[in-house]
């Protein structure tokens, strides 16, 4: 039988020997090669497999008969579950980053019980599936080597501890360090950053400042020939772990003191029966057009997410404030929403492409587009604070999705007279009749309503086929 393929390796997975992720006919399977087959075969044998699938930390796969893109290396090729919408660790909230690290422990416990061990400890194996992370890359056991130390104990500490120590206690945003290092935060660095008082936490001193140190020691000269790597006890190894998941446990950050984290409790441009309004039309709109994924751009802490991800269709969820993005993920763990997904971003520097030729990580758009975009109480952020041109904006939103639901706020509505209070008006074109002048050449407009209480307005657009030419 001949079957069209496009078998390529997938760009993100080319540093494994193991295996790689590759491409047929739309869908994507993985390729264990020969020289992982002892290690697959005790991972399926010695019940972690079942185990951890059981418990939701890792992907599913059924083993697939078809023609591996690699033959002469191939020993299996897997169809893992597809993953809806992958996300990276700089577009996580600290808790997102919080809760993926104590699954990997979770993960590498278990293996250990098992007799198997985790290989590496990338946040980029993490993602998160129904609400809740998951490893997704089948790939990362080996079995378990007496007296061998962790592989993956730098790469614990750099993808997971070192950053979440950062955001602890100095700063939140430092999680967007992982946009410069690819392979997680260097502890040397972390640790000139991090202030005095950490090193009088004992997770922290041992396992950023010591190892920091303890790795420019060993950097700099060769081992003396005939010198014995470390050796580590199973009993070692497993107290390793628990000072690592103690460490991390100990590591919190509290959601408070930004713009926007409160607006919508705060309500100040809607009275309750505004709200109940909005909310109301923006149903009505997703019950019009029933889209099968939505990305809400600019989303607080999820209020209108909600309408979306509630009615069972997947919804990521982005706000550049990471306090917002905390709230809404807490909500979303604490009741369990497995069609939400809270992302920080900022829209005016979203995530770009990174990586070997720039194609290991997704930028933004490229993992789109939505089947329905929310851009509401977003457009005068973009266009007043940010200096983005209508035109400019209506492209954006035509390549971000094919519907888009989108609120006009105009000038004379307090938050706009609140953007120009300490800068100078130079926005003509800031009015509803430009709006829909600009918005009217890419998108056909189906609906306008009024957001009865107050002067804003809601649209329903459709992008128009020619809108991508």
């Amino acid at each position: 039988m001949t079957i069209t393929r496009n078998n390529t390796g997938h760009p993100a997975s080319f540093r494994d020997p193991s295996g790689f992720i590759f491409s047929l006919d739309g869908s994507l399977y993985r390729q264990v090669n020969q020289s992982y087959r002892a290690d697959y075969d005790h991972l399926m044998a010695s019940g972690l497999y079942q185990d951890l699938v059981g418990s939701n930390l890792l992907v599913s796969h059924e083993e697939a008969q078809i023609q591996p893109a690699d033959p002469e290396n191939a020993y299996k090729v897997i169809f893992p579950r597809r993953v809806r919408w992958i996300s990276y660790p700089y577009e996580w909230c600290f808790s997102q980053l919080k809760d993926a690290a104590l699954a990997t422990l979770d993960i590498q416990k278990r293996a250990l019980r098992s007799g198997m061990t985790l290989k590496d400890a990338s946040a980029y194996n993490i993602q998160f599936l129904e609400g809740k992370p998951v490893l997704i890359d089948t790939l990362s056991f080996a079995v378990y080597q007496e007296g061998k130390p962790w592989d993956a104990y730098r790469q614990f500490c750099q993808h997971f501890l070192a950053p979440l120590a950062l955001m602890a206690h100095v700063d939140v945003r430092l999680n967007q360090l992982f946009r410069v290092y690819l392979d997680g935060i260097p502890l040397d660095l972390a640790s000139r950053l991090l202030p005095f008082r950490t090193r009088l936490n004992a997770g922290l001193l041992l396992h950023i400042h010591v190892h920091a140190g303890a790795q420019k020691k060993y950097a700099e000269p060769a081992r003396p020939a005939g010198r014995s790597p470390r050796q580590m006890s199973k009993i070692g190894f497993q107290g390793l772990i628990d000072s690592l998941e103690t460490a991390v446990r100990g590591l919190n950050w509290k959601p408070a003191g930004t713009e926007w984290s409160d607006y919508y409790e705060n309500r100040l441009n809607y009275s309750d029966d505004a709200l109940e309004h909005k909310k109301e039309i923006i149903q009505k709109f997703l019950d019009r057009i029933q889209p099968k994924t939505v990305w809400d751009l600019g989303a607080n802490t999820g209020i209108f997410s909600r309408l979306a991800s509630q009615r069972g269709i997947p919804t990521a969820a982005f706000d550049i404030d990471p306090a917002a993005v905390e709230i809404n993920y807490r909500t979303m763990a604490k009741v369990g929403e497995p069609n939400l997904l809270p992302l920080v971003m900022d829209l005016t520097n979203p995530s770009p492409a990174m990586g070997w030729e720039n194609r290991e990580r997704d930028a933004f758009l490229e993992r789109g587009p939505a089947d329905a975009v929310l851009a509401l109480a977003l457009i005068h952020h973009l266009a007043i604070s940010n200096n983005v041109p209508l035109a400019h904006l209506s492209r954006f939103f035509a390549r971000a999705g094919r519907w888009l639901i989108i609120e006009f706020v105009p000038k004379s509505d307090s938050q706009v007279q609140k953007l120009l209070a300490t800068r100078k008006d130079i926005f003509d074109e800031y009015d509803p009749d430009h709006f829909q002048s600009h918005f009217s050449k890419d998108f056909t407009v189906h609906e306008v309503v009024s957001i009865r209480g107050s002067q804003r307005f809601l649209y329903l657009m459709e992008r128009r086929a020619e809108a991508l030419d």
